[in-house]
């Protein structure tokens, strides 16, 4: 099936989660096979247009404008191996498809803070999850991908290890990915959830948190928020209209209790989810928002958090900014630290932090952001593209990537698709 603008189902079909500057493409391919996509592909590449590929849409930088797009959320299967601790899924699942499949066998993947992004996406960027100090990146633990090249080729990525090597990492300027094999593993339930505190009344938060980060064994993954709240529902009636330090944690094993005794010094929070939690219950750690939004982001690794630095968020990024800012700053570190066996491109893995602001609305945020991150330049490393929803310059996007990388992507890149068919979301 293929859709026009005068189609129904079209917008339905080209819209997704980021609803700012979405595809408005001149044909639409739903497709439900691996089979589909490699028509689709044909189709751009004989009509010489451009193609772009629309899963859940998270992460979206800027919609295509004319050209062909490839719809994957009706293909979504997962196919799971308990014996090998192996998953399979296709071009459209999400997270929550790939954690209700293997939840049964009382495994887990390598799944983000909010379940409802698309996993192959999320893993092609990297994948920073809930349990990734302890195992790595999602993009660490994949044993197979299966592509559509841009001349409507299906190749298994593996057999041509400069590709697969790629992919990890490099995001979808290669092909049109159909299908992902990642390891799973034995992990049923987390300790974790958020301790929410009001941070006017509890102001040392950010460095308390930064402090205990320094101390933790890498079972422990965290994050922290700064997220100013308006004063009206759906948001929970103890967070409403504070400015809230959300500190999010996922710990493996046993201990969690006592870990994060230093953290609950440091006063009452006025909402916490901290317990035992099922596996399948893991997007309530971060509690993200599931509402389809418009939103600008921008992110920055980080060697470590600048006491100088960290001071400037409340001013800079609070309830008086000129636009709604979340700051969000993840710990780093342990097995993110280092290469897989088989090496993949994720760049630099000496960063101890990452940092990202994130504004919703359809305002110019471009500025603020810049002086919001302005303060960290001297501890910045690189960037993680996954956190960042929004158009980069060439020289933004070679960031993300280590000395050379960026060339031998580069050059890939030239060899599987001179012509620039693809339109990724970060364009090599």
């Amino acid at each position: 099936m293929m859709l026009t603008k005068e189609s129904n189902g079209y917008d339905q079909a080209r819209l997704g989660f980021q609803r700012r500057d979405p595809h408005r493409p001149d044909v639409i391919f739903p497709v439900t096979s691996a089979v589909e996509v490699e028509e689709a592909v044909r189709y751009a590449a004989e009509h010489d247009l451009r193609l772009a590929v629309q899963a859940s849409g998270h992460g979206l930088a800027k919609g295509l404008d004319g050209g062909v797009l490839i719809a994957t959320g009706a293909f979504n299967g997962v196919r799971v191996d308990p014996k090998r601790k192996t998953a399979w899924f296709e071009a459209g699942a999400t997270w929550q498809d790939v954690i209700e499949a293997t939840a049964r066998y009382g495994l887990a993947p390598l799944s983000g803070s909010f379940p409802g992004v698309g996993a192959v996406s999320y893993t092609l960027g990297g994948g920073l999850g809930l349990m990734a100090r302890w195992y790595g990146y999602s993009a660490d633990h994949v044993r197979r991908i299966e592509i559509v090249t841009p001349d409507g080729v299906r190749r298994n990525a593996e057999d041509d290890p400069e590709l697969f090597w790629a992919l990890r990492g490099g995001g979808g300027n290669f092909g049109v990915v159909t299908g992902i094999e990642v390891d799973l593993f034995d992990v049923a339930t987390l300790y974790g959830g958020s301790l929410y505190f009001d941070f006017v009344q509890n102001p040392t938060v950010l460095e308390v948190w930064a402090d205990w980060t320094r101390t933790v064994p890498d079972e422990v993954t965290s994050a922290l928020a700064l997220v100013p709240l308006p004063d009206v529902p759906p948001i929970p009636e103890p967070l409403r209209g504070r400015y809230v330090a959300q500190v999010q944690l996922a710990i493996l094993g046993e201990g969690g209790v006592d870990l994060i005794k230093p953290l609950r010094a440091i006063g009452e929070p006025v909402l916490d989810t901290v317990g035992q939690l099922p596996y399948t219950e893991s997007g309530k750690i971060f509690a993200e928002p599931e509402r389809l939004d418009s939103y600008r982001s921008r992110n920055a690794l980080l060697s470590h958090l600048d006491p100088a630095a960290l001071a400037t968020l409340p001013k800079l990024a609070g309830p008086d900014a000129s636009a709604m800012c979340v700051i969000g700053i993840r710990h780093l570190g342990g097995a993110l630290s280092r290469q897989p066996d088989v090496p993949n491109t994720i760049g630099h893995r000496t960063a101890a932090y990452s940092l990202t602001v994130l504004s919703p609305g359809e305002d110019d945020v471009t500025a603020l952001h810049r002086s919001i991150l302005k303060p960290w330049r001297g501890v910045t490393v690189g960037r993680l593209l996954n956190f960042s929803a929004g158009p980069l310059t060439g020289d933004e996007i070679r960031e993300a990537f280590d000395p050379g990388d960026h060339r031998r992507l580069t050059e890939l890149r030239n060899r599987y698709d001179a012509d620039r068919r693809l339109a990724p979301n970060h364009e090599l």
